[in-house]
C-alpha cells in the first residue's frame, strides 16, 4: 500500500508542476499583453514580468526542469509576441541575439537560485523537525523514568503496609491499625494524582503538541483548581490573588487546573514549611502569569535548570522518601508548552516560586 501511494504521488507531482507552470506563464502573458497595450512605447519591461513568473515557477515546482523550461518559453514568447515583427520568431534582429542570450542567462540564474533557496529552506525545516522529534523523545524518556520512580515506591508502601496489617492483625492495637490504613490511603491518593497527571498528557496530541482550547475565565479555573487541591490536602492554606478585571483567555481548563494543582502540591510537599502557599495571577497586554510561591527550603541550585525534565528525582528528594516531583513538573512543562506558554522555577529570599505564563490571544 505504501508503494502504491508513493507511485500515485510521483505520478501526480509532474502533472501538477506542469499545470502550475503553464498557468503562471499564461498569467504572465496576459499581464504582458495588458502592459504592452497600456504602454506600447516601453515594451522592454515586459521581460521583468516573465522573470517574476520564473521566480514563482521555481518557487512552487519541484527541481530545476520547470524553471529552465519556463525560461526558454519566456524568451521565445517575448520574441514572438512583443518584438516586431509581431507573431513571428526572428532572432536575426539587430542586437537581439545578445538580448536573447542575456535574458536566457538571467532567467536560468534566477530559476536556479530560487530552486536552491527553496531546497535549503526545506532542509532547514526537516532539520528542525528532527530536532523537535529528538526533544520529544528525550521528554518521553524522562517522563518514563519519572513514572518508574514515582509509581514504584508508593506501590511498595501499599503492599508493605497492607501485608503488615493482615499478618499482624491480632497483635496490632487500634491506633497502629489506623496508622497503617492512613498510610495506605495516603499512598493510594498519591497514585490517583499521578494517574490523573498521565491522563492529562493523553489529552495532548503528541505529534503536533496541539490541544483544543476555548475562552475560559481565569478566576473560575483558579477557583476550581484550589477547590480540587483542598479536597486532597484540606489542612494546607492557600492565599489566592487574582486581578479585579474579568479575564478570559484561550486554554484547556482541565489541563491548566492540573498544572496549578501540581504546583500547589509540589509547594506543600517539598517546601518543608507550614506557612500558606501563595497563588498570584497577574496580566499584561500579551500574557497572563500564574505564580505559586512557598516559604520553605527552596530548590537546590544544581536542580533549577533540570527540574522540569524529570531528571531531578533522587530517593531523598522529599521527606517521605517517595513523593518525587519529577512526573508532576514534567507534565506541567508539557501542558504549558502545548498552550504556547512558558514555565520557570527560581528561588527567592525565603523559599521558591514557580511561574507559568499563557498567551492572551489564540496562537496555537
Amino acid at each position: 500500500m505504501i508503494q502504491l501511494f508513493w507511485k500515485n504521488k510521483t505520478k501526480k507531482a509532474p502533472f501538477k508542476d506542469a499545470l502550475l507552470t503553464t498557468l503562471i506563464l499564461a498569467a504572465a502573458t496576459a499581464i504582458s499583453f495588458w502592459f504592452f497595450d497600456m504602454i506600447p512605447e516601453n515594451p522592454a519591461n515586459i521581460a521583468l514580468v516573465y522573470i517574476i513568473a520564473l521566480v514563482l515557477t521555481a518557487r512552487f515546482t519541484t527541481g530545476y526542469l520547470y524553471g529552465i523550461a519556463a525560461s526558454l518559453v519566456s524568451v521565445v514568447a517575448i520574441n514572438y509576441l512583443f518584438t516586431y515583427p509581431y507573431f513571428h520568431v526572428n532572432f536575426t534582429l539587430t542586437g537581439y541575439p545578445v538580448t536573447f542570450v542575456f535574458t536566457l542567462v538571467i532567467s536560468l540564474m534566477v530559476s536556479a537560485m530560487t530552486t536552491q533557496i527553496k531546497k535549503q529552506a526545506e532542509a532547514i525545516v526537516e532539520r528542525e523537525k528532527l530536532l523537535m522529534d529528538a526533544e520529544k523523545e528525550k521528554m518521553r524518556a524522562n517522563l518514563l523514568r519519572s513514572v518508574s520512580h514515582d509509581l514504584r515506591t508508593p506501590l511498595t508502601g501499599i503492599i508493605g503496609n497492607s501485608s503488615a496489617y493482615i499478618d499482624n492483625y491480632d497483635s496490632l492495637s487500634d491506633e497502629e491499625k489506623r496508622n497503617l490504613v492512613e498510610l495506605i490511603r495516603e499512598d493510594s491518593n498519591w497514585l490517583l494524582n499521578m494517574v490523573e497527571n498521565l491522563l492529562s498528557v493523553t489529552r495532548i496530541n503528541q505529534n503536533s503538541m496541539k490541544i483544543v482550547t476555548a475562552p475560559e475565565s481565569v478566576e473560575e479555573v483558579v477557583s476550581e483548581a484550589v477547590f480540587r487541591f483542598h479536597k486532597r490536602l484540606p489542612d494546607f492554606p492557600v492565599k489566592v490573588q487574582v486581578p479585579e478585571d474579568f479575564l478570559m483567555i484561550p486554554m484547556d481548563a482541565m489541563l491548566i487546573e492540573q498544572v496549578i494543582i501540581n504546583l500547589l502540591e509540589n509547594a506543600v510537599v517539598h517546601s518543608g514549611s507550614q506557612l500558606p502557599v501563595e497563588l498570584t495571577v497577574t496580566c499584561t497586554e500579551k500574557e497572563v502569569s500564574f505564580c505559586v510561591r512557598d516559604y520553605g527550603v527552596g530548590i537546590a541550585p544544581h536542580k533549577i535548570n533540570t527540574i522540569f525534565d524529570g531528571s531531578s528525582y533522587t530517593p531523598e528528594s522529599s521527606s517521605d522518601g517517595h513523593k518525587g516531583m519529577g512526573i508532576g513538573l514534567s507534565i506541567c512543562k508539557t501542558i504549558v508548552a502545548a498552550h504556547n506558554g512558558t514555565i520557570s522555577a527560581s528561588n527567592h529570599t525565603k523559599g521558591c516560586q514557580f511561574i507559568f505564563t499563557l498567551p492572551r490571544e489564540e496562537s496555537l
